[in-house]
């Protein structure tokens, strides 16, 4: 095809950025994910109205389950549709079978509670409740998701699933199922192709990219993606999962305040480890920065969840 047939199909990569949807884990329904067209500039992204998706966030109940031994299969019905969503196993779960491997730090009968726990977050039956995080890859021409984060979700009475179906519908109608626009002539949803281009170029088309830009880095601080380690005229940003010295700091004061007695039994509480945090690395992190800095070294099997919001180092 011409490449400029190629360019309306699909906004130019070099655009997709400025999209506040493509830094985030978008919650799609399953049907939405399913029928996703993949770019024709770039493969692993995906299309919903225009929007540039990789990453989602999907919340449902597992209709099947595989496993295998570094990863989990599950199916995940949001009532919408059903994708196949892998979940790599951590380490603690594929050394169970010999605690001695899980380190000399904490006791036996410890790593054997810490090892209970992660299971029953992530060893999950069929009927459970289960929130996969990650990025959208098509294998063998079928849609499936690569859990970077996955968990069983205890939801009794159903809290967490009407609040996220309350949710989730305002989203679309605020962000998803509008159209992202960028010109500086004031169009509504114009094709994306070549002639656009130089239009953002003027002098009203770069004042509108200056404005996204901050509109984007604010959407990605409220995301915990990016954060000011120290707030500057500069406005030098940080992406926090790539801030190695964060991922030290938090795990620093979560192994060290493991052996105090006063969080022996639970763990941290998220808030303390957020204040001893600021206090000792930057009095800028803030909440959501550091539940994904957690979420990070949970992944790496740095440190473990022994509730929603109470972690312990090993």
């Amino acid at each position: 095809f011409p490449k400029s047939c190629l360019l309306s199909e699909e906004p130019p990569s070099i655009l997709w950025g400025l999209d506040p949807v493509f830094s985030a884990f978008a919650r799609l329904f399953v049907r939405d994910i399913l029928q996703m067209t993949e770019s024709i500039q770039i493969p692993g992204i995906y299309f919903y109205n225009f929007h540039p998706i990789y990453k989602v966030d999907v919340l449902g109940t597992v209709v099947y389950k595989r496993e295998r031994d570094d990863f989990f299969c599950y199916g995940v019905d949001d009532g919408t549709g059903v994708i196949n969503c892998l979940c790599w196993k951590s380490k603690l779960l594929k050394e169970e079978e010999d605690p001695n491997k899980c380190g000399t730090f904490f006791s036996i009968e410890t790593q054997m509670k810490l090892r209970e726990a992660q299971q029953r977050r992530c060893r999950l039956d069929i009927g459970e409740l289960i929130r996969v995080r990650g990025p959208v890859k098509t294998s063998r021409q079928q849609r499936e998701i690569m859990a970077s984060t996955f968990y069983k979700v205890d939801d009794p009475v159903m809290a967490v699933q009407i609040a996220w179906m309350m949710e989730v519908p305002q989203l679309y109608r605020q962000f998803y199922d509008k159209r992202f626009e960028l010109n500086a002539a004031g169009y509504r949803n114009p094709p994306f192709n070549a002639d656009n281009l130089p239009a953002v170029a003027g002098p009203s088309g770069c004042q509108r990219l200056s404005q996204l830009l901050k509109e984007v880095l604010q959407v990605l601080q409220n995301e915990g993606v990016v954060y000011r380690k120290v707030k500057s005229q500069d406005e030098v940003y940080t992406v926090t999962t790539q801030d190695k010295d964060l991922l030290i700091a938090v795990k620093d004061v979560i192994r060290e305040d493991s052996k105090r007695e006063k969080y022996a039994e639970k763990g941290c509480h998220v808030l303390h480890i957020l204040s001893a945090v600021r206090q000792r690395y930057s009095l800028n992190l803030s909440k959501a920065a550091l539940e994904l800095v957690l979420k990070t070294l949970e992944c790496d099997s740095d440190i473990v969840s022994t509730s929603d919001s109470h972690y312990v180092a090993f």
